[in-house]
């Protein structure tokens, strides 16, 4: 089967999900009416039951030979190791079973660790970025993770904020950094909160905070900061983005 090509003989751990470590757990690997063991075939087209026999060298009982001698499969303490001459075990348990990443997960420490790689270089350009970015943008960033509470912080707190998260979730740090809305958005959300322009009751309507002439209106269900953000990039929103920047200086 094209699931089998790739297959790599090593020795296997797998885990029971979410932390659970009960003395014993028995993974169902016979297929019965109250618990299907079953997997769907593409190739095929049709429904397969599998079971694990400790004397068969598939794990499809369609492929299995003469009598077939069933064995347990027991976690204990929470971890089933399988060594690699078991591979139709192997097999069932990381290519077939119905339950895989469901009650249980293969442990792969070559994933793992490109995973962890791939953190360690994104907080680390995250940081970098934190650090060298002006403070008008950390503040935008910030505003999205930590709301009005910029607002009562320093530059070199937003500066320290900014960079503690960017180590925490590096990810979502780069993501906000390269988003050119959260910059507008920001500054829809600066220029009312000092009067500039004003968000009506109804959280639907923007006018000018001087003589209340309607700004836009806000699309049903959306955030109205984020929608006078897409708005600050019309024609229309253009001139009115530029003369809020005068009146904010």
């Amino acid at each position: 089967m094209e699931k089998e090509d790739k297959w790599e003989y090593r020795d296997r751990l797998y885990t029971l999900k979410g932390n659970k470590r009960p003395l014993t757990f028995t993974l169902g690997c016979k297929h019965t009416a109250s618990h299907p063991c079953l997997y769907w075939d593409e190739e095929k087209k049709k429904q397969r039951e599998i079971r694990y026999a400790t004397n068969q060298t598939s794990c499809f009982a369609d492929e299995q030979q003469g009598s077939a001698t069933l064995g347990h499969v027991v976690f204990e303490d929470g971890v089933l190791a399988v060594p690699k001459e078991k591979t139709n075990l192997q097999k069932l348990l990381s290519l077939y079973h119905p339950d895989l990443n469901k009650y249980y997960e293969e442990e792969n420490k070559k994933q793992e660790a490109e995973n962890h790689l791939d953190w360690l270089e994104a907080e680390l350009e995250a940081m970098n970025l934190a650090r060298s970015l002006d403070i008008d943008k950390v503040e935008a960033i910030m505003r999205v993770e930590i709301g009005s509470e910029v607002n009562d912080l320093s530059s070199q707190e937003l500066k320290r904020d900014s960079m503690l998260f960017a180590k925490r979730n590096p990810f979502l740090f780069l993501e906000l950094a390269n988003d050119e809305n959260v910059e507008l958005r920001n500054i829809a959300i600066v220029a009312t909160e000092r009067g500039v322009i004003k968000l009506l009751q109804d959280n639907r309507t923007f006018s000018w905070g001087s003589n209340g002439k309607k700004l836009m209106t806000v699309p049903f269900e959306e955030n109205p900061y984020s929608a006078m953000a897409a708005w600050f990039k019309t024609d229309d929103g253009m001139e009115v983005y530029n003369s809020i920047l005068k009146k904010l200086k």
